[in-house]
C-alpha cells in the first residue's frame, strides 16, 4: 500500500508540517509528522511478523512501546502505517525484490510514530517458510549507532530529492 496519497502539507497558517491519514474499518485518524526524535532504548529489539501482504500480525511490546501505537490499532494494520514521508521508495523496493528471491534483507528505516514522531531502526527482514513456501515475514529491528543515522539521513533525502525529481 503507497501511503505517499495520504501525505498532505498542513496549511501554512497551521505549520509546515506534513500529516498522514491512515484509513482503517473504524474510520480514520490523522497523523502530523513532526521533527521529534522518539529515543530508542538501548539494547531493545522490536520483533514483528506480518502476512504476505504485509498487514501485522504479531507485534512484540518494544514495537507497541517505540511505535507509540496500541496493540489492537497495529495489529491487522498494513506494516507501511509506519512509513515516514522522509522514507525514499528505493529501500522498500529492494527489500521485497530480495525477500521474492527468498533471501534476508538488512537495512535502515526511519518509521513514523502514532505522535507524528520517528524513530530509526536496523532491520532485518526474513520471509517464513512452511513447507518449503513463504508464508509471512519475520522483522527484528534495533537500535542503530548515531555515526549510521547520520550517514542514512544525508543518503536517503538525496535519494528521496532524485524521486521527486524523476531522476
Amino acid at each position: 500500500m503507497d501511503m505517499s496519497r495520504w501525505i498532505q502539507p498542513k496549511p501554512e497558517s497551521e505549520s509546515s508540517e506534513h500529516k498522514i491519514k491512515h484509513y482503517h474499518q473504524d474510520g480514520e485518524s490523522t497523523v502530523y509528522v513532526t521533527n521529534e526524535e522518539f529515543p530508542y532504548p538501548d539494547g531493545a529489539l522490536i520483533v514483528s511478523r506480518t502476512d504476505l501482504n504485509g498487514i501485522i500480525t504479531h507485534a512484540n511490546d518494544v514495537f507497541v512501546d517505540i511505535s507509540g501505537w496500541a496493540r489492537d490499532e497495529i495489529i491487522g494494520a498494513p506494516h507501511c502505517l509506519l512509513r515516514h514521508p522522509e522514507m525514499p521508495k528505493a529501500p522498500f523496493a529492494d527489500m521485497w525484490a530480495t525477500l521474492q528471491r527468498g533471501e534476508r534483507w538488512y537495512g535502515y528505516v526511519k518509521n513514523l510514530r502514532k505522535d507524528g514522531g520517528h524513530y530509526w531502526v536496523y532491520a532485518t527482514v526474513i520471509p517464513n517458510l512452511r513447507q518449503g513456501k513463504v508464508i509471512g515475514y519475520s522483522s527484528i529491528r534495533r537500535k542503530p549507532s548515531r555515526e549510521r543515522i547520520n550517514e542514512m539521513t544525508a543518503k536517503y533525502a538525496e535519494m528521496l530529492k532524485n524521486e521527486q525529481e524523476g531522476k
